[in-house]
């Protein structure tokens, strides 16, 4: 990759990051951005990240996600003390390998294939997430519909190959 667009998507992903922070802090105005252990995580993440994008290997960009996903995951649950979201916050996970997957693929020469699993990755999590977490009573959003998710989900897994190979 050429250092120009090395540069100029370094550059983006840090104002991404810094403007997600801000606005975190201005949807949320009594969330204080506290910095305990966690960001350990998140920051290890991000070096696994910024040495994939030094060294030229793209495919970095997966465990950083993941790393950096899990350091959020933790910050949410010592902020807030529901360590109990573990029973549903896992689902996030495939979603993070998700989003590294998509880097991958912005950073490399196979950016639509990266895209389009990663894009899966992240559809099929955040089901994941809100079936469990509506399961588990922790999140409102589905009640006792959840189970329309599952099945949308499975006509979704079952028409794609069908719709590909009309192509």
């Amino acid at each position: 990759m050429h250092g120009r667009r090395r540069t100029s998507l370094l550059q983006g992903l840090l104002l991404i990051l810094f403007g997600l922070l801000i606005l975190v802090i201005q949807l949320l105005p009594g969330i204080q951005i506290l910095f305990s252990w966690p960001w350990i995580i998140i920051g290890a993440g991000l070096v696994v990240f910024f040495i994939g994008l030094g060294t030229g290997v793209p495919a970095l960009a997966v465990p950083a996600c993941v790393v950096g996903g899990l350091g959020g995951i933790l910050y949410y649950q010592s902020v807030t003390g529901d360590w109990d979201s573990w029973a549903y916050i896992w689902a996030l996970i495939p979603g993070f390998v998700g989003v590294g997957l998509i880097l991958t693929g912005l950073l490399s020469s196979d950016g639509e294939d990266s895209a389009r699993a990663g894009l899966w990755l992240i559809v099929i999590s955040l089901a994941l997430f809100s079936v469990f977490g509506s399961f588990f009573g922790a999140l409102g959003l589905l009640g006792d519909y959840w189970p329309v998710l599952l099945i949308l989900l499975g006509i979704l897994l079952l028409v794609s190959p069908l719709l590909r190979a009309r192509r």
